[in-house]
């Protein structure tokens, strides 16, 4: 018997790092039990330190779309999830049944400082996404992929 997938849906202003990420985390610690996907209330293109910092961590979201929002996106999805309060404010209403969680993430796109202070920042985020998403799979009664990582890559994680 093949069991239903969970499509979860991640939206943030321009899809560029924090959605990415979360789309990342979702797929790489889901595995085969979700279709997740990303999108912007606009599309920014993707953010080469979201893509590096998740390298660090063994998970690769260059090949990921910055796309823009569809209705069609939201019709498919079993949970849509905004990252940042843009988007949650700006979002369209979900349609009947689908579920609607708001996790209000810094944006490490405005980070300043040196590379290094910058990039600390984006390491943060994309810790605290990862936390948020293995909840969220733990809340939904998906068993959470093992990492498959490189220790010579791994920062903060």
């Amino acid at each position: 018997m093949l069991m239903k997938k969970t499509r979860i849906l991640f939206i943030c202003t321009g899809n560029s790092c924090r959605s990415q990420m979360a789309e990342g985390w979702a797929r790489h610690l889901g595995g085969d039990t979700v279709v997740a996907e990303s999108a912007g209330i606009e599309a920014h293109g993707k953010n080469p330190r979201a893509i590096a910092v998740m390298a660090e961590a063994g998970v690769d979201i260059s090949a990921q779309e910055s796309t823009r929002l569809t209705d069609e996106m939201l019709r498919n999805a079993d949970i849509v999830v905004t990252v940042c309060g843009h988007a949650d404010e700006h979002c369209p209403a979900a349609p009947p049944g689908v579920e609607k969680l708001h996790w209000p993430l810094n944006d490490p796109a405005r980070a300043q400082g040196s590379e290094e202070e910058i990039m600390s920042q984006f390491r943060a985020t994309r810790d605290e996404v990862k936390h948020m998403v293995s909840e969220l799979l733990e809340e939904l009664g998906i068993k959470i992929a093992p990492l498959s990582k490189s220790p010579a890559n791994s920062k903060n994680v």
